[in-house]
């Protein structure tokens, strides 16, 4: 099989993959990369395995004029950079070592062991310059049939590495086939070592959740991480039932995957900024659409803008028996709320009022404004 893709015919790509088989070494585009192009979906980054040390790649770069940098050379990666674009060229390696966090690697020349010591088989595929697809795990066949298997044993694989089990569920989410469900021998694995996760830092486990989470249909690899126990370890109190209710109204009102607004739905929201090490841009989305949740539609509109009171507004309807959608009245209205603007200041009130029961007049003429459907007027609210 061959890909035929823009990245790779693309003269920097050429470049980066010419000096090293120039100089009589294998060279690859590796993993995501090819994965992605093989299913026609976009690609960002471009990595790159090669038979050469790292010492020789750095040398290399540096004769043909790119920049190289030795961003990971104790693992054998080296970033090299031509044009725009930075490529991070990885030695073949081989585990020698794994504490289920970090791994210590020898250098290899054979590309099988290179793809051994991968996760799963879907990401141990390489392609030549030519477009030409290696693959030396039969990853391709379960590619296609849109199954992700670990490579070889899942317990070791799992063992070296327990970021691999939030991965499982993350690549099920968006390459994996729901019809067929989740691979056994992958289950049974992370059942078994599901407590291994509480040793990852919580960035690494909010970015995999998050990930998971803005897949177009998250809810079959969120349930699977309940009943395997996993869910509760990394989010304690999330409910992922409300999931596939939610992912169908989106789909009803052709609302764009949303992981803020699925994290809400989960009941997690007081706990993600914490559990999930969120940025403060990401921890405000989600206590936005939270306090959404929690007052009127008109009103949540009003305080918290129209993104955050439409969220609220499918989870509300995910979360009825049976799940219903809000219709496009409802969502326009929504809109025309969130816009308004209250008619009234302190100047308006009547004179004599000082300190807290200025606040507090305001606040009542605020409330009544909302409750007239924000028809009421200034005089209105003076009386």
């Amino acid at each position: 099989m061959q890909i035929d893709a823009p990245w790779l015919r693309a003269p920097e790509t050429q470049q980066v993959l010419a000096l090293l088989t120039d100089a009589g070494h294998g060279a690859f585009v590796v993993g995501g990369c090819v994965r992605d192009a093989i299913l026609e979906r976009p690609v960002s980054d471009i990595d790159v395995a090669t038979d050469a040390p790292p010492v020789r790649v750095m040398a290399l770069a540096k004769a043909a004029g790119l920049k190289a940098l030795p961003t990971g050379i104790d693992h054998g990666t080296i970033t090299v950079v031509a044009g725009k674009q930075a490529f991070e060229v990885t030695t073949f390696r081989r585990d020698v070592a794994t504490d289920g966090r970090r791994a210590v690697v020898a250098f290899a020349s054979d590309i099988a062991d290179d793809a051994r010591r991968r996760d799963f088989t879907m990401n141990a595929l390489y392609a030549q310059s030519n477009g030409e697809v290696v693959d030396p795990l039969c990853g391709l066949s379960d590619l296609r049939a849109r199954r992700v298997r670990f490579i070889e044993d899942p317990a070791r694989r799992i063992s070296e590495d327990a970021l691999r089990i939030l991965r499982f569920f993350r690549f099920h989410a968006w390459y994996g086939d729901p019809a067929a469900g989740l691979d056994t021998d992958a289950i049974a694995a992370v059942v078994e070592g599901a407590a291994a996760v509480e040793n990852l830092s919580l960035e690494r486990i909010g970015a995999e959740v998050t990930r998971l989470l803005a897949a177009p249909n998250p809810a079959p690899a969120a349930a699977a991480m309940a009943t395997t126990g996993v869910l509760p370890r990394v989010l304690p109190g999330a409910d992922a039932r409300v999931l596939s209710p939610l992912c169908h109204i989106e789909n009803t009102v052709e609302a764009a995957p949303h992981w803020p607004r699925r994290l809400v739905a989960m009941g997690a929201a007081a706990q993600a900024a914490r559990k999930l090490r969120l940025s403060r841009t990401d921890a405000r989305k989600v206590a936005q659409i939270a306090a959404a949740l929690a007052l009127p539609g008109a009103e949540a509109a009003y305080r918290q803008g129209a993104a955050a009171a439409r969220d609220a507004a499918l989870i509300q309807g995910a979360s009825q028996t049976p799940p219903c959608a809000p219709n496009a009245q409802t969502l326009a209205d929504l809109d025309d709320a969130a816009v308004q603007r209250f008619p009234f200041t302190a100047a308006d009130l009547p004179p004599g009022l000082e300190g807290p029961s200025i606040g507090a007049a305001l606040r009542d003429a605020e409330a009544r404004w909302i409750a007239s459907g924000f028809r009421a007027t200034r005089a209105d609210l003076f009386e």
